[in-house]
Order: structure tokens, then C-alpha cells, then sequence
């Protein structure tokens, strides 16, 4: 195999040097390369006009690339349009310098949701996988895009990308931290938690949960509002079995305004469930979700927020009551592991069962 170098842009130097730490100190990952150790290659400067610029510190000729970026809210503090510009400036970099191959590992893609071709609009999922693969990024690695057609906008014969789910992950976080036994799943868990969608849309990843642990499933159907931007005027709540009494768990795929769960908090709490919670991957938390989940919080509606840390969220640890944060960069060491030595991804992309895990916890680790 070639030489396996791990980098990253200044929005995810923190990240990738976890994920470094796990490939050089954990026995699990002896076969592959010991100097892996790059994070620090890359040496992005400014113009006096404010043009910018990256370099490449050292040779990485030939060499396999790995390189961690966000354009999200990040360790380094960027806005949106700085951070993709370094990351399109280091693959140039990278490409120029004759890498063997360029992978690119962005756990959040933060222009998924600008993936609608319905419109006189611009696609920004588009227009970021068209420049990436342009430049020669060989590889995309991603966390749980919005929609799994995404995929279908990389032509595979220059650029591959692997969407790969992140849900097992909080799954397991679960089973680890609140449940723990087969004991607790069967007499705690199975008959009184529950599992809910946000919307329609997001069904399928609230039955994944439901089906992972045993669990009722609860559907949310909201009528937006389409003459006021970001209204829903009601939701339908839909339940085979009553919601009084359970804990409930609201599944989405990322948190943005939380304008979405607070309309649908407030619709479950008249039911009397015995707690609400809220998981989901992307923790993305534009203004002014901050001061909707404490208002949650504070009115005793919301109980935990647990979401992985695909994007930074130490702004947040303590602004924000009952969030939990849940470490993805072993699961992206291994990912890298697997990668690099030719292996299958399947095992990672395995329905979850709480049931097997907690009889076998290794059974989902890849």
C-alpha cells in the first residue's frame, strides 16, 4: 500500500490529530503505516489583498492523503466561505505536489441540504463535489449526508464517495451509557421508550432507532406553512401506542434552528410522555437554537441532547443544558484503517441490534 499521510485544514487540526492518536497508539491498527502524522503539513497564508494561499510543508509524493476539513462551524473559527476556499486551495496544493491519492474527509458536508434541482437555484452539494473532484480528490468520506441520492452527483469513474452512517454510532452511545444490559433493554427499554420522527421525512431514521432496540415507533406529520419561511402551522402525531409515561427519543438528522423540534416538543407534551429527549448526528446550531433548547430546558420540556461531533461544539457545553457529545474520530480512525488497507466497508453499514451488541459489543465496530 502507499504511504498513508493524515493532514487537515485549520478547521479540523483538533480532529485529525485524535484520529492520528488512535492509527499511531492503539495496538488494533499496527498493520498500517507508522508515520502518519501530517496534520501539521499544510501552511495556509494571506495576501496583503487577501488572496490566499496553502502550502505542503513536506514531500507527499506518491503518497495516500487523507484529508480531514470542515466548512461548518469549526476548531479555528472560519466562516463558511473561508474554510471551503482552504480546503479547495489545499487539494490544489496537495494534487500539484503529487499525492498518489487525495481523500477527503468532511464528517459534515455543510451545503447537503442544497441538493434541489427544482428551482431557478445554484446546487451547492453540486457545485462543492464538482470542484473537489475537478481539483482530484480521488475519495470522498462523509457522516450522514441529507439525502441519499446526494451520491448520485459524483461521477464515480473520477471521484468515489462513501455516505456512511453515523446513527450505529449514537446507537451504541445508548446501549453503553443508558442501558448497558439485556436485562435493561427488555424490561426498561422495550416497553417504555419510545422513538420519534420529526416529520414524515425523517420516519426512516426514527424507525432504524425503533427497530434497533425493540421500540415503538412514533410519526410526526407537519403541515408547513408555505407563506411564512420557517412555519409550521400543526403537527399530527401519530402512535400506535400511547405516548403517556415514556421516555421519548426524537430522532433528525441534524439540529439547525431547532425551530422543527421545539414546534414538536411542544405538541408532545400535552400527551404527558415521562421525558423527551433528542438525538442526531450534526449538531449544527445556527442562531437561535442556543436559546430555543434552553427555553426547552428551563420549562422542564427537553431532558438531553445527544449528538455526535461531526461538527465542534465546545461553544455550546455549557450554554446549552443536557447535551451530550458523542466521539466520532475512532470510528473515522477505523474507517481510515479499513480504507487504506483495501478492506469492506459493509460491516460499518450493518442495521444495529441492541440486542446482539450488548451480547457482543465488538459486533458493530467494522
Amino acid at each position: 500500500m502507499n504511504e498513508l499521510v493524515i493532514t487537515a485544514t485549520r478547521s479540523m487540526k483538533d480532529y485529525a490529530s485524535r484520529v492520528v492518536k488512535y492509527v499511531t497508539n492503539n495496538p488494533r491498527f499496527s498493520d498500517m503505516e507508522e508515520s502518519v502524522n501530517g496534520v501539521e503539513i499544510l501552511s495556509t497564508e494571506r495576501f496583503a489583498d487577501g488572496e490566499l494561499e496553502v502550502s505542503i510543508r513536506e514531500s507527499v509524493r506518491g503518497k495516500t492523503v487523507v484529508l480531514f476539513a470542515s466548512c461548518a462551524r469549526n476548531d479555528a473559527g472560519l466562516g463558511v466561505e473561508e474554510a471551503k476556499l482552504e480546503l479547495y486551495h489545499a487539494v490544489d496544493a496537495l494534487k500539484r505536489s503529487q499525492a498518489g491519492d487525495i481523500v477527503v474527509f468532511e464528517p459534515f458536508i455543510s451545503c447537503s441540504r442544497s441538493d434541489r434541482t427544482t428551482r431557478r437555484n445554484s446546487v451547492g452539494l453540486w457545485i462543492h463535489f464538482k470542484i473537489l473532484s475537478s481539483l482530484g480528490v480521488t475519495h470522498i468520506l462523509t457522516y450522514q449526508l441529507h439525502s441519499n441520492k446526494s451520491v448520485s452527483m459524483l461521477d464515480p469513474t473520477i471521484c468515489t464517495i462513501d455516505n456512511l452512517p453515523v446513527l450505529n454510532l449514537l446507537e451504541r452511545y445508548l446501549c453503553d451509557t443508558y442501558i448497558r444490559d439485556i436485562k435493561t433493554l427488555e424490561e426498561e427499554v422495550r416497553p417504555r421508550w419510545a422513538f420519534c420522527s420529526v416529520d414524515a421525512g425523517g420516519e426512516k431514521s426514527a424507525r432504524e432507532f425503533a427497530n434497533a432496540f425493540g421500540a415503538p415507533l412514533v410519526v410526526a406529520h407537519k403541515q408547513r406553512s408555505y407563506s411564512k419561511v420557517n412555519t409550521v402551522e400543526s403537527i399530527n402525531i401519530l402512535s400506535a401506542e400511547p405516548v403517556e409515561g415514556k421516555v421519548l427519543w426524537i430522532v433528525d438528522d441534524m439540529i439547525d434552528t431547532a425551530s422543527s423540534v421545539e414546534t414538536l416538543i411542544r405538541a408532545l407534551a400535552p400527551l404527558s410522555p415521562r421525558e423527551i429527549n433528542i438525538i442526531a448526528p450534526h449538531a449544527v446550531f445556527s442562531p437561535p437554537a442556543a436559546e430555543r433548547l434552553n427555553g426547552l430546558a428551563r420549562e422542564g420540556l427537553l431532558n438531553r441532547i445527544i449528538v455526535a461531533d461531526t461538527i465542534n461544539v465546545s461553544a455550546f457545553s455549557g450554554a446549552i443544558p443536557g447535551i451530550e457529545v458523542v466521539p466520532s474520530t475512532e470510528l473515522s480512525a477505523n474507517i481510515v484503517r479499513i480504507l487504506v488497507l483495501k478492506g469492506s466497508l459493509s460491516k460499518l453499514m450493518l442495521p444495529f441490534s441492541a440486542e446482539k451488541y450488548l451480547k457482543s459489543p465488538g459486533l458493530f465496530s467494522g
